[in-house]
């Protein structure tokens, strides 16, 4: 079998694993053990994230004429990409994290909603949370009026409502005399002669 028909299964798979992907980062993996990239792996699986070591001529071919092509100009050395189809902050996220833990671990740069962000804006894009994290967040902001109203609710039917007993009596409604309106003289002009 010739080269080329044995690296054309590659590239379709990287192909395939990039259609349609909000995020894809380029990662550089050296100097971390099998043990941490396992753990790496694992943590990347169960965000729903792709990641796998390729080489740089098989993702160069994938990658040229999509929207990816940006990424080509930071290969060099070993690189592994993530990928995410749904979570775009969700690659940056776990990789910069496990970074913390494993600083032999970088990531070079990526391309979120098709724009391409270097090292330094990818740092920045892992410290979006997470779209559920977001939506719980905007959920907590929309429940937080209404349930300081439900209180104040309560605590006034607690106290016997708004009409308690303290309410003043009513005065006697007596009948309003009207003063007579006191008509003003009105000065006639002089006519004209």
């Amino acid at each position: 079998m010739a080269k080329v028909e044995l690296k054309q299964p590659i590239i379709a798979e990287i192909s395939s694993n990039i259609k349609d992907a909000a995020a894809v980062v380029l990662v550089d993996y050296r100097g971390i053990t099998v043990a941490q990239d396992t753990v790496l792996r694992k943590q990347l699986r169960e965000a729903g994230v792709f990641y796998k070591v390729y080489k740089n001529t098989m993702m160069t071919r994938a990658f040229k004429g999509t929207e990816f092509e940006g990424l080509m100009e930071n290969f060099e050395g070993t690189n592994a990409i993530a990928v995410s189809k749904e979570d775009a902050t969700a690659p940056a996220r776990i990789i910069n994290n496990f970074a913390k833990e494993c600083p032999a671990l970088e990531m070079k740069a990526g391309i979120v909603d098709g724009v391409l962000y270097d090292a330094n804006g990818m740092k920045e894009i892992a410290s979006i949370p997470s779209r559920e994290e977001l939506l719980s967040k905007f959920l907590g902001s929309i429940q937080s009026p209404i349930t300081n109203f439900a209180r104040v609710l309560n605590q006034i039917a607690e106290k016997g409502g708004a009409g308690s007993s303290e309410a003043a009596p009513a005065a006697e409604e007596a009948p309003v005399a009207e003063a007579p309106a006191e008509e003003a003289p009105v000065a006639e002009a002089p006519a004209a002669e």
